[in-house]
């Protein structure tokens, strides 16, 4: 009877700990580019189309002026999700490769060629990601799911300023939440 005793006691403290593992398992924000705005902001600017193609030369070599410049490299960013858990979609711009020709450190965008081949988004848009393992250099073509802690940190490239950053805990192939 004794055992029984025992074995009804550790059933219980597991049941119990089970119970508690929401409150202490870490859960992820599944975040949205426009989550990233403050309420009240001024929304971003939907991403500028180049229709001819033939123009994308002159803005890719241009140095300065509305071909290049950062929409709004200061924009205030939401101070509530310093330190949470995201997961974020979005298109990568590299900033680091390694010689194996793995993505170790870019700049996670919301649209494809931002950054590259149209004006940087505003800084709240845009979010710095340093990750060990990284993403080849290959895949960048496609939208990737990052995960990790966000940090409402200023950082600056060569390519635009930054409002957020994370150190990336996993980085995976962009499926859409539908299907």
């Amino acid at each position: 009877m004794k055992n029984l005793g025992m074995t009804h006691c550790v059933a219980s403290a597991f049941a119990a700990l089970l119970l508690a593992a929401p409150a202490w398992a870490e859960s992820v924000l599944d975040l949205t580019w426009s989550e990233l705005i403050p309420q009240g902001a001024p929304a971003a600017a939907p991403p500028p189309v180049v229709h001819d193609l033939s123009q994308l030369a002159d803005t890719l070599s241009a140095e300065s002026g509305p071909g290049m410049a950062q929409m709004s490299p200061a924009a205030p960013v939401v101070q509530a999700l310093d330190g949470q858990a995201v997961k974020l979609p979005g298109y990568i711009v590299p900033l680091e490769v390694t010689e194996e020709g793995r993505v170790v450190e870019f700049l996670l965008v919301p649209y494809f060629g931002a950054c590259i081949h149209v004006p940087p988004p505003p800084s709240n848009q845009i979010v710095h990601v340093r990750s060990e393992l990284g993403v080849r250099l290959d895949a960048l073509y496609q939208p990737f799911w990052v995960e990790g802690p966000l940090k409402v940190e200023a950082s600056s490239s060569d390519l635009a300023e930054a409002g957020y950053s994370m150190n990336a805990d996993k980085i995976y192939a962009y499926e859409s939440p539908e299907g």
